[in-house]
């Protein structure tokens, strides 16, 4: 029974919590009746904050209350967020807060919040509202002065006035495809702008309409300082130092620092100072913040192992020798002098820049060598501590200094063979060489086998070389010194060799240059005790070469000089340096760029027909027109513009090619160099190829030609030398002159020779006379008034004496018949004149010649013997002083 009470009691309890909680949860199926209540909404600056408390009837309920919260921008729902209240909570007043992407001034914001529990929801019955910024009479934009992070998308909005008509909004600096805008109710339009760039140092301007309404934004970054780094300098204050972030505009977004909680004022330069109290390792913490955030950096360090040693002071040269200078200078903080310091010395000249190191405790000086004589210097010097090295210093003020001058260094000598003479080159000594203006040069040569012979001269300061006529056969060693104000250098000496051969005539390999010189390589030469020696000069020129020197062991150098030219083509050698003269190994040449031929490269381009057979042929290309390597020769054939054949050749060196079996035609022959690059240079002859017949007809022709062009030649030179030609070839006949007396001396008498009764032969009695030519000297006597001949009827010559000229002392013996043959005698003739006697002639005179048969003339009683006749007054003969007659030719 009592069972069945307790039974009953129990299910009652359960009905009436059952029915106790149905009253709380409502009578509706799913509705809650437990809600918030008491709702209010406010906002500070751009924030919205809603506040409520729980209905009475949801103390009953023992779960979480959810309430949901839906935010409404002119209606439109814009954001949906929860809000989690645990059992103990219940009762309490909540609160929610919310920054909305729209100013409140554009547009009305309503918040509605309902719970949720189990499943069910209570009504949307609590709502509150903020208004937005009414109408004006002039265009509103909203917000203003507000900051903005690069990255974001900011929403601006345009408060048009009533019935106004909207145009256009934007922000400066940016294009339209970063820019949106959109209507949310008839007097507001909201611009979108994806903020990709920082404001400069002022604001970014937000315009709608004119430039006259608007808004100003601030944009830019969170605080990103980085790598701290805390150290000290004069060994009591600690100097943080960091890199400080990017540049933000300073009236919005100016970014405070703070050092382990102490303000730090130059915080923006990214260095902030406190004094320190206490030695040993601590952190130290950086506190950097803006308005779009902040950041904290941390740094721990122990500071005596973190000296950052300030630069030293004073730094001066205070011995300043040839080759050598000192350097001393002071510290700011005199703690210095106990720490353990190295420090760099920086000597710079030119653009040369030298660092050297040196070590020691408190260093106030240091010595630096190996300087060169009359030179300026600029040094500076740094220092940092040498146990827990932490960083270099900065620079000490630089100082300048000009060291004392010396004699020159020994001079780069180098030789060069041209014709019969031996040339002597050397480098001229640069600044750093010289020491000091160059006076002149010193040049001393002589024979190795006779150096008590030694020949010296001097060079000008601006000449760099001499011609020396040395001995080919013998080996000779030359010096050359330079001397200036100081002295005279080392002298530098080169063995000059026997000329065996020609080495300019040593076979060649090519080498291809590239960016504007030459990578050269040799093999290695047993040879080179103290290095090899490369010389270049252009290979058409005869110029001054230049050299190099290479060190031993090393057989490849880069060959380069500011005089190298594209397309020239250049001679480099490569001799072993010994210990007496230099050794030839080898030459190359190139070119360090390659140009293109031009056309018309052959210029003496000339054509010979053989038979169908045609020769074009060149004069060999100098290498001045070769601005690249020729590789070969080929030759086209063409015929009105048809390719008829081509002739090639790999002979660099060639000068002709034969085109074979051509018809009788015309043609134009093209020749071309073949380079790396192609063929070039192309140079064109026409031609026209003759016939057998008409090369035959030709021959004779101008042969012909030939011929009567010599006989009107010698025609020319007869006519216009006859009377010469006549007299040697053809001379007249010379009238005989008595050269003795025929008649007894007396009065002029005339007596008649009767031939036929001369006891003596026709030769006998025409070897008598001795004949002249007119107006020639007769043994240095001159014959003058030569009278003309008369001839008789019977054939007879005779000539009147009107002068004579005086007998020679002695007889003329020289033979004249060869002159002038004659059939009936052999004379030369004196016309007119006849030797005059004084007396009557001795007996065996010499005065007649010889005849050829062995007459011998006769005496003066032979003579007289002669038959005589008495002159007839009818003679035909004129009775003169003399006559001489002559034998008429027989009838």
């Amino acid at each position: 029974m009592r069972r069945t009470i307790m039974i009953s009691w129990l299910l009652l309890f359960v009905s009436l919590f059952y029915q106790s909680t149905q009253d709380g949860i409502g009578k509706e199926k799913g509705v809650l009746h437990c809600g918030p209540q008491n709702m209010t909404l406010e906002k500070f600056d751009q924030m919205i904050l809603s506040t409520w408390q729980d209905d009475p009837s949801c103390f009953a309920l023992r779960d979480v209350l959810i309430y949901e919260l839906v935010v409404l921008i002119e209606d439109q729902e814009v954001h949906h967020d929860k809000l989690a209240v645990l059992h103990n909570q219940i009762g309490s007043t909540h609160s929610w807060s919310w920054t909305p992407y729209l100013a409140l001034e554009c547009a009305s914001h309503s918040v509605r919040i309902s719970l949720r529990y189990n499943n069910r929801t209570s009504p949307w019955t609590q709502e509150k509202t903020l208004p937005g910024r009414g109408a004006s009479k002039k265009p509103q934009v909203f917000p203003r002065d507000k900051v903005f992070e690069v990255g974001r998308h900011g929403n601006f909005c345009c408060i048009m006035p009533a019935g106004a008509v909207f145009n256009k909004m934007y922000m400066s600096g940016y294009n339209n495809s970063n820019m949106k805008t959109r209507k949310i109710n008839n007097q507001t339009y909201v611009l979108t702008v994806l903020l990709d760039q920082p404001s400069n140092n002022s604001c970014t301007n937000v315009i709608c309409q004119t430039s006259d309404y608007g808004a100003c934004a601030y944009i830019g970054y969170r605080p990103d300082d980085r790598d701290l780094q805390c150290e000290t300098q004069d060994l009591e204050s600690v100097d943080c130092l960091w890199t400080v972030g990017k540049e933000l505009p300073k009236r919005q977004l100016s970014t405070e620092y703070q050092l382990n909680g102490s303000d730090c004022p130059n915080g923006s330069k990214g260095r902030c100072s406190q004094r320190i109290q206490e030695v040993g390792e601590r952190t130290w913490t950086l506190t950097a913040k803006n308005n779009l955030g902040k950041r904290e950096l941390t740094d721990r360090a122990d500071l005596m192992k973190r000296v950052h040693m300030f630069a030293p002071e004073g730094v001066s040269a205070s011995a300043v020798n040839a080759r050598n200078v000192t350097l001393s200078w002071r510290w700011k903080v005199l703690r210095y002098s106990n720490l353990n310091i190295t420090c760099q010395v920086n000597v710079s000249h030119f653009e040369t820049n030298t660092m050297s190191e040196i070590f020691g405790v408190g260093l106030l000086s240091v010595v630096v060598t190996d300087l060169i004589p009359n030179w300026t210097y600029n040094v500076a010097v740094r220092c940092g501590t040498t146990e827990h090295f932490w960083k270099w210093s900065n620079w000490s003020a630089s100082v300048n200094f000009h060291t004392r001058g010396d004699v020159p260094d020994a001079l780069d000598v180098w030789m060069q063979a041209r014709d019969n003479q031996t040339v002597i080159i050397w480098k001229e000594p640069q600044s750093n060489e010289s020491h000091g203006d160059i006076l002149e040069y010193e040049v001393s040569w002589t024979e190795t086998a006779e150096r008590e012979r030694l020949n010296k001269t001097k060079v000008d300061h601006n000449f760099l070389s001499v011609s020396l006529t040395l001995d080919p056969t013998e080996e000779h060693i030359v010096t050359v010194s330079a001397r200036n104000i100081n002295g005279s250098s080392s002298p530098t000496t080169i063995v000059i060799p026997r000329r065996k051969s020609d080495i300019t005539n040593v076979e060649t390999d090519g080498i291809i240059g590239s960016d504007g010189g030459f990578n050269l390589s040799w093999s290695v030469s047993s040879a080179a005790s103290c290095g090899y020696v490369v010389d270049w000069c252009p290979a058409s020129e005869n110029c001054r070469v230049e050299w190099l020197k290479v060190p031993p062991n090393v057989t490849n150098t880069r060959v380069f000089s500011k005089s190298f030219k594209a397309g020239v083509r250049y001679s480099l050698s490569v001799y072993a340096c010994t210990n007496r003269a230099p050794v030839f190994l080898e030459r190359r040449e190139g070119y360090t760029e390659e140009k293109r031929i031009e056309d018309s490269l052959f210029q003496s381009l000339k054509w010979n027909q053989r038979d169908s057979d045609v020769e074009i042929s060149w004069e060999p290309v100098p290498l001045r027109n070769q601005p690249a390597f020729i590789y070969g020769y080929v030759l086209y054939v063409d015929n009105n513009n048809n390719k008829v054949l081509s002739v090639s050749t790999d002979d660099p060196k060639a000068s002709s090619l034969t085109a074979t079996n051509l018809n009788i035609n015309t043609y134009t022959f093209t020749v071309k160099a073949k380079t790396a690059a192609g063929e070039e240079g192309t140079t064109t002859i026409t031609a026209t190829l003759n016939s057998l017949t008409d090369n035959l007809i030709e021959i004779v022709c101008v042969s012909l030609v030939a011929v009567f062009g010599l006989l009107s030649l010698v025609t020319i030179l007869c006519f216009r030398h006859w009377s010469c030609i006549k007299h040697k070839v053809y001379p007249p006949i010379p009238t005989p002159v008595l050269r003795d007396k025929w008649l007894t001396t007396g009065e002029n008498r005339c007596h008649h020779l009767r031939v036929d009764q001369f006891p003596h032969s026709e030769a006998d009695v025409m070897d008598v006379p001795e004949l002249h030519k007119p107006g020639a000297p007769v043994n240095d006597y001159v014959i003058q008034n030569v009278s003309a001949h008369t001839q008789t009827e019977k054939g007879y010559y005779n000539q009147p004496v009107r002068n004579c000229i005086p007998q020679p002392s002695s007889a003329i013996h020289p033979p004249l018949r060869s002159l002038f043959p004659n059939p009936l005698y052999s004379l030369t003739m004196v016309p007119g004149y006849q030797w005059c006697s004084s007396g009557p002639e001795p007996q065996g005179g010499t005065h007649l010649e010889r005849s050829s048969d062995g007459y011998q003339p006769h005496s003066e009683a032979e003579r007289s013997s002669v038959n005589q006749t008495e002159v007839r007054p009818d003679s035909p003969i004129s009775c003169v002083s003399t006559y001489i007659l002559l034998p008429q030719s027989p009838q």
